[in-house]
């Protein structure tokens, strides 16, 4: 997927993409520049896990791969870019809404492009807090990338 798309098809595709449909995660916004995904999920009955909140693999879902997905985006085909890692760190469980805005800001990609441009792989880590529509911090999910000139 390194062609370039406008904000709204992708969101249209990531909301019919059968893994998020299944997971009942919805993108609600796609920034024009790029630089932002707001993405949400309600608890429903297929979602949520054995006591009844969340699923642990849905959250996580929700922010992937978003930060690839707008990197790809941004610098366009002149990059490998790809998910190298990832760790969730829970705080609390909810069975309430939970949304996560995905951002990449001109100094992260400036850094990614000043990193990359001797050739060298470059493995940046991201931090996306999801929250509870009462901005309860409901977890953090670490997220490593490889990035590498072509």
């Amino acid at each position: 997927m390194t062609m370039k798309l406008s904000p709204r098809f992708l969101k249209f595709i990531l909301n019919i993409y059968p893994p998020y449909l299944g997971a009942g995660i919805h993108i609600s916004h796609i920034s024009r520049d790029w630089s932002e995904i707001d993405v949400a999920m309600q608890v429903r009955w297929y979602n949520k896990n054995a006591v009844g909140t969340h699923f642990g693999g849905s959250i996580y879902s929700m922010t992937d791969p978003h930060l690839m997905l707008l990197l790809m985006q941004r610098l366009g085909k002149g990059y490998w870019i790809w998910d190298k890692a990832a760790e969730i760190n829970f705080i609390k469980a909810t069975d309430k809404r939970i949304t996560a805005k995905i951002t990449l800001d001109k100094a992260q990609v400036k850094e990614v492009i000043d990193k990359t441009a001797s050739g060298k792989k470059y493995l940046p880590t991201f931090v996306i807090p999801v929250y509870d529509d009462q901005k309860n911090l409901i977890a953090t999910v670490k997220k490593t990338l490889y990035i590498k000139k072509r």
